[in-house]
């Protein structure tokens, strides 16, 4: 059987879930104890175990044989009580005919002139003869009196007993007690010493011995309880009862009863007849009407020497092993479903019924199974009653917490929503409310992907493909792909090549080529960041996609699934192409001539044919733009390359950058006599990871401005530090003593062809891309670029880096 385990519901709801649980449980284990202990349950116990009885036969000891005091015999007799003569004559003829024990159930406690007679005829074979116990006096300290047989029949007995037979409270005998008394005096029952007379071998019987495990069985009955113990048990009432072999007191008298009916056997003498009232209402009332005393103690006697004796549990016992399937149905409501839980509670009721009536049938041990039936029946429909109430409340909370919520999506008008009436009413008109408004988000989300221009594909977190929309199916139709919800995402996207990651590491791109196309399963976690980054790929009609995983999550941020998306980056590509023919085009095709007509300028003025003052000025005219246009286009190419091509990331130390951009700086310097000073903190070279060639040009084109802008015979001064941050960073700053730069105009500095100082300055040259450079370069190493600067103060421009133990 599969189980079903609860949804959890969040935490509060979890707490009161297990409140609820324990508090069904503690009431279970209530009633299971106020029915044992209490006995509540005592009718039912009462009744349950009289029809267990009645489902089954005992066989009957052949070794008895009870002698009748009935109608006939008062008929043939006259009036009750006879003389003991009549007894006397009884008695030898059980002795004639060899039976091997005689008991009464009759009272004899008068004395009578045929005594003597009597005493001498109960001599002749083991006889017993019964006491009569009155119930407790209260007002004498619980003393009982005993009505004893005359003393010539006591002593001419072999045993004496009690014929005392207790009802239950419901009027009906169900039990005996082997021994009964006083404080003073304790009698054992009329069969115990006829039993022990049999074990000891002193009363022989016709048939084989008994088994000893009965014996030992029946001892340890005989000692339960200690000393003052009555060593009560259950009697085995059945229908067999009746199947005693009876003969008639009259009969017996008269000599019609053949002696081997009664050779070997004991022979119990009782009354029968109705109307001496020696009748008791028994188990098998309902079937057989009311036992007579003598059918009941001779029930007693057979029980005795075959050793069926049924035992009451203890109490203890009784209150475990109804707890047990009260455990079972309370672990049920934690894993099953309700189905499952109310099939549960017949099968453990049967399977407690079943188990007591196995242990009486077989082990001879009563078990009531009714605490347990009890207590489920009790436990069942207050934990449905619980949890209902519990489920009802949370759904209650939870919709009344959806519809206060603002609803964002924009919604049809519709006329207004009563919430009147009971609660259950209440509950249907927000669930319909909520269900409206999930129809409402379903339809929202079905237009909002259909209305994505790029494919999407969303998969469970296995990679089975579950919706696509309307551009994946375009795209899909148009590839010949069949249908495609219910495959593997590995198996749709199966026939893409790939091109290269998003990721420019060369690790990466080596790993993507050589599990190609173990990463198209979004289930491979290894492949998980490589996917979320994005890859380029390659259909087969030649088209480029960027292909990039997502995860979904739920409101609890757990993952359930992943969406797909291609977005087209073939326009994409030709436009880098075209950018990649245009930055060919001008440090190629345009420089050429600019660099060729310098060369001319040069080697005319070499050869000395610019002697002539107008012609050598128009000369120096056409080498100054030539120079200009070579600077802008090197400016340009450096920035388009920056921005664009591939940086090829080392461990770098930025103060060996910054020492070699100075010595390349150092002659424009040293022609206007400023000295460029370098301070670094201790030893810190500030290790960071860059592309050492931008980098190094981007501190060029930084200390190319502060020389430029800066007057003759002053410095520079170059720092290099490490931030204690977390992360940490490489701080590098650059300070001059030039002109410096306007408060407006600083917000500018890194915009592309901006110039300052172009009016007051005119001999500075430049095409105002250097900045833009050093932007582009600082941005995508992971830094940031900021300036200080004051008119007429000098500028600080600062960079910073991540260091090179920190995550990029």
């Amino acid at each position: 059987m599969s189980v079903s385990p609860p949804t959890p519901l969040g935490r509060p709801v979890g707490r009161r879930f297990l409140f609820e649980w324990a508090g069904v449980a503690c009431a279970g284990i209530l009633v299971v104890l106020l029915s044992v202990l209490g006995q509540w349950t005592l009718g039912a116990d009462h009744l349950v175990y009289d029809r267990l009885l009645t489902l089954r036969e005992r066989p009957v000891s052949p070794d008895i044989v009870i002698v009748e005091i009935d109608n006939a015999s008062v008929a043939a007799l006259g009036r009750w009580p006879w003389p003991r003569s009549v007894h006397a004559q009884v008695v030898d003829r059980l002795a004639q005919a060899g039976a091997a024990a005689v008991v009464y159930d009759v009272l004899f406690t008068e004395p009578s002139i045929d005594d003597v007679r009597f005493g001498e005829a109960l001599r002749k074979r083991p006889a017993y003869l019964p006491v009569l116990l009155s119930p407790a006096d209260e007002t004498d300290g619980g003393r009982r009196t005993v009505d004893q047989p005359v003393a010539q029949l006591a002593q001419a007995a072999a045993g004496i007993g009690h014929i005392n037979l207790e009802v239950d409270t419901d009027g009906i005998v169900r039990s005996v007690a082997l021994f009964e008394g006083d404080a003073r005096q304790r009698w054992p029952q009329l069969m115990v010493p006829l039993w022990r007379a049999v074990r000891s071998g002193q009363v022989t019987l016709a048939h084989a011995a008994y088994p000893a495990d009965a014996a030992r069985r029946d001892a340890s009955l005989l000692h339960a309880g200690g000393p003052h113990s009555e060593a009560r048990f259950l009697v085995p009432f059945s229908a067999s009862v009746e199947h005693y072999r009876k003969v008639s007191f009259a009969d017996l008298l008269e000599g019609r009863v053949p002696p081997g009916l009664l050779r070997g056997r004991v022979a119990l003498v009782g009354v029968t007849a109705s109307g001496l009232y020696d009748r008791f209402a028994t188990p098998l009332s309902g079937t057989l009407g009311p036992l007579p005393g003598v059918d009941i103690h001779a029930l007693v006697l057979d029980t005795l020497l075959n050793g069926t004796a049924i035992e009451p549990a203890g109490p203890p016992t009784v209150v475990l092993a109804s707890l047990l399937p009260l455990a079972l149905l309370l672990a049920g409501f934690l894993v099953f479903a309700p189905l499952r839980t109310l099939l549960l509670l017949p099968l453990l009721a049967l399977l407690s019924l079943a188990a007591s009536a196995a242990l009486l049938y077989g082990a001879r041990i009563w078990l009531t199974p009714v605490p347990a039936i009890v207590a489920l029946a009790v436990a069942y429909p207050l934990w449905s009653w619980r949890r209902l109430e519990m489920t009802m409340s949370y759904l209650r909370k939870e919709l009344q917490q959806l519809a206060d919520e603002p609803y964002l999506l924009p919604e049809a008008p519709a006329p207004g929503r009563e919430y009147a009436g009971d609660a259950l009413a209440q509950q249907m008109a927000l669930m319909a409310q909520a269900a409206q408004r999930l129809q409402d988000m379903r339809r929202f989300v079905w237009d909002s992907l259909d209305s994505v221009p790029e494919p999407l594909l969303v998969a469970d977190l296995r990679g089975i493909v579950l919706i696509a929309n309307h551009a994946a199916r375009a795209y899909f139709a148009r590839l010949n792909v069949g249908a495609f919800e219910g495959r593997w995402v590995q198996d749709v996207f199966g026939d893409l090549a790939l091109v290269k990651p998003i990721d420019p590491n060369p690790e990466t791109l080596a790993f993507a080529h050589a599990h190609w196309p173990a990463p198209l399963d979004p289930a491979r976690g290894e492949f998980a960041q490589l996917m979320e980054r994005g890859v380029e790929v390659r259909a087969r009609d030649g088209s480029d996609y960027l292909l990039r995983y997502a995860s979904c999550t739920n409101a609890q941020g757990q993952a359930v699934g992943w969406i797909a998306g291609l977005v087209d980056v073939t326009a994409l590509h030709d436009a880098e192409r075209q950018r990649e023919d245009a930055l060919r085009l001008l440090s190629h095709d345009m420089r050429s001539p600019q660099a060729s007509i310098v060369a001319l300028v040069e080697t005319e003025r070499e050869r000395g044919t610019l002697a002539a003052a107008p012609v050598r000025e128009v000369m120096d005219r056409i080498e100054r733009y030539a120079r200009r246009s070579l600077t802008l286009a090197d400016d340009f190419v450096q920035l388009a390359r920056a921005e664009s091509q591939v940086y090829a990331l080392e461990p770098t130390s930025l103060a060996e950058l910054m020492i070699d951009a100075s010595d390349e700086v150092w002659p424009q310097a040293r022609a206007k006599r400023i000295q460029i000073e370098t301070a670094f903190e201790g030893d810190e070279m500030g290790w960071i990871n860059a592309d050492r060639s931008l980098m190094t040009r981007a501190l060029v084109n930084i200390l190319n401005n502060a020389v430029k802008y800066s007057p003759q015979d002053t410095r520079i001064v170059c720092s290099i530090a490490i931030a204690q941050s977390r992360p940490p960073r490489v701080i590098c700053s650059i300070r001059d003593h030039g002109y410096g730069i306007p408060l407006e105009d600083q917000a500018k500095l890194f915009e592309p062809f901006r110039r300052f100082h172009a009016g007051k300055r005119p001999e500075v040259s430049g095409a105002g891309l250097g900045m833009a450079f050093v932007k582009t370069v600082v941005t995508r190493h992971g830094g940031e670029v900021h300036v200080e600067s004051e008119p007429d103060k000098g500028t600080t421009l600062t960079m910073s880096l991540p260091a090179l133990d920190a995550p990029e």
